[in-house]
């Protein structure tokens, strides 16, 4: 930092933490000298664990894409440090009242302004594609890691080749949806209160081309916060409706399309569920699986609503050791 400090107007001796992620990344903040910008963000990303080049080259995306992301001021490659701009202190997360849905409505609205100005810059060959290989090694995590070693039961017989139809259905589904760019973690906790017309978007590194039905999923089944269905199929419709004014390729019929987001949402479920609990077992952050409750609950109220899915259900009253419950809803939790 002392290299560049007189360049970016930095105050060394005011680093302080900001935050940690799932990841082995961490973040600092710094104050600038007076004149310059407030603060700056310093993201630590030992090279060993994260390659940064692709956090790099998508910020460039989405930047050009006109999405209010990070912009990358300094990069120490072979250290693993970057400077970045201030999006602030705020996520959309923070500011969220889950008992009062129509004033996150607005929220909202910018979220879907910034997803659609992100997919509408889509170009294949640019990221790496979320195709078959990447669907069945994430629904992998499922098995291994939630079922096998946190409830500590055998994937084999009867509930393994449950498993397994209901994994070839749900990929089979997302794979019909058409390819645009996956941010891939789009949810509240990575959209910032910049205080102007639009979010900010962080935690993109991992953006891939895939379902377009990805993004819309994540948004509103989102891992920390949970919503009625009224509002849920309400914030889908006016995505899917400004999606199609805007030439993205969403199904014409709506309940077709929302059909295609569930069990798009069911396959970040059963991912999610699985890393979080790899992320207690294997790295020590038992914070993670206190929500994986929620998406237990998500993937059983999708997998009741869908016959094909029945072997699914089957497999998580298995798992879980309850009855499915009857009814559907998304509960807050």
């Amino acid at each position: 930092m002392a290299s560049i400090a007189e360049r970016q107007g930095l105050r060394p001796d005011s680093v302080r933490l900001a935050s940690a992620d799932a990841s082995f990344r961490r973040y600092f903040r710094v104050d600038t000298s007076a004149g310059q910008a407030p603060t700056r963000i310093v993201m630590d990303a030992p090279p060993a664990q994260e390659n940064s080049a692709p956090f790099v080259a998508i910020a460039g995306l989405m930047a050009d894409a006109g999405v209010t992301a990070p912009q990358v001021l300094e990069w120490d490659q072979s250290q693993g440090f970057m400077l970045l701009d201030d999006l602030g202190r705020q996520t959309m997360l923070d500011v969220i009242d889950p008992a009062a849905p129509a004033a996150a409505r607005p929220l909202y609205d910018q979220a879907i302004d910034a997803l659609i100005r992100w997919q509408l810059a889509s170009r294949p060959g640019v990221l790496p594609p979320y195709d078959q290989a990447l669907l069945e090694r994430e629904l992998g995590l499922f098995p291994q890691w939630y079922v096998a070693r946190h409830r500590g039961i055998a994937v084999e017989g009867r509930l393994q080749e449950r498993l397994e139809r209901s994994f070839k259905l749900i990929v089979a589904s997302n794979l019909a949806a058409a390819p645009v760019y996956v941010h891939r973690d789009f949810m509240p906790r990575n959209l910032m209160i910049t205080g102007g017309p639009s979010l900010g978007v962080l935690d993109f590194q991992d953006a891939v081309y895939g379902p377009i039905t990805y993004d819309i999923a994540s948004l509103m089944r989102d891992a920390f916060l949970s919503w009625d269905e009224e509002m849920v199929l309400d914030v889908t419709v006016r995505y899917w409706e400004r999606a199609r004014k805007a030439g993205l390729p969403v199904d014409e019929d709506f309940g077709a399309f929302y059909r295609a987001v569930e069990w798009m949402g069911l396959q970040r479920h059963l991912k999610v569920a699985g890393i979080f609990a790899r992320l207690t077992l294997r790295d020590g952050k038992p914070r993670y699986l206190a929500d994986t409750p929620r998406f237990i609950a998500y993937i059983r109220a999708t997998a009741s609503r869908y016959s094909e899915l029945t072997p699914l259900l089957r497999v998580i009253d298995e798992v879980e050791g309850s009855q499915a419950a009857t009814g559907f809803a998304y509960g807050r939790m």
